[in-house]
């Protein structure tokens, strides 16, 4: 969430007394982000002051406006509609895209488009996971950030129901990367460590 709340406030930005830790998770979310949706979900904050001179990911879900996909992401938006009949969702191209659930506007949403409603008076498509486009096509659909209050928190709060099943470390004591063999996993977590490597964590 943009708008991460931490211990009931809402942090304010880099200062001395700063958590390092939420300003990177913040900037890993922008930068993770659509460039078409970044103004909808993140408010001008310090944190983001300089993201812009970052280089851009370019990822497969940063689509452009006249890629055609069978998924992209969008912003749910602030749109009256009837009773039963979803909601509108901006998904970054020249037409909204009306939806079948009812969600909160300013929510992040992936969305499975229908094609063949190309030429009406919107788009229509379906909501759905954001595992979907990599689950049904093999297609890379970005990262997750997740802050963990502890090392341990790290495995023990993982989001799938079976863990991990790849972790890796970096240290400057470890093996170099052109010379590991990794081996085909579903989820693997990356530890990026300081400038002594992970053994003093």
């Amino acid at each position: 969430n943009p708008g991460q709340r931490v211990k009931g406030k809402v942090f304010e930005g880099v200062t001395k007394k700063t958590n390092a830790n939420i300003v990177l998770a913040r900037i890993l979310q922008y930068l993770e982000t659509p460039q078409y949706l970044r103004k909808a979900l993140f408010p001008h904050h310090p944190d983001l002051k300089y993201a812009g001179l970052l280089n851009p990911l370019d990822c497969p879900h940063h689509m452009r406006r006249e890629e055609k996909y069978p998924f992209r992401e969008g912003a749910v938006l602030k749109r009256p509609t009837k009773k039963g009949k979803g909601c509108f969702v901006d998904c970054g191209i020249d037409k909204e895209v009306q939806i079948d659930k009812e969600l909160t506007p300013g929510m992040r949403v992936t969305v499975r488009m229908n094609t063949d409603s190309y030429g009406g008076k919107h788009y229509k498509g379906t909501a759905v996971s954001p595992d979907a486009p990599r689950e049904e096509l093999g297609t890379y659909w970005g990262y997750r950030v997740r802050l963990a209050d502890t090392f341990s928190a790290t495995f023990t709060e993982c989001r799938y129901k079976d863990g991990y099943d790849l972790t890796i470390g970096t240290s400057d004591k470890g093996d170099p990367v052109d010379d590991v063999q990794i081996r085909h996993f579903r989820h693997v977590l990356i530890f990026l460590g300081g400038l002594q490597g992970l053994e003093p964590a």
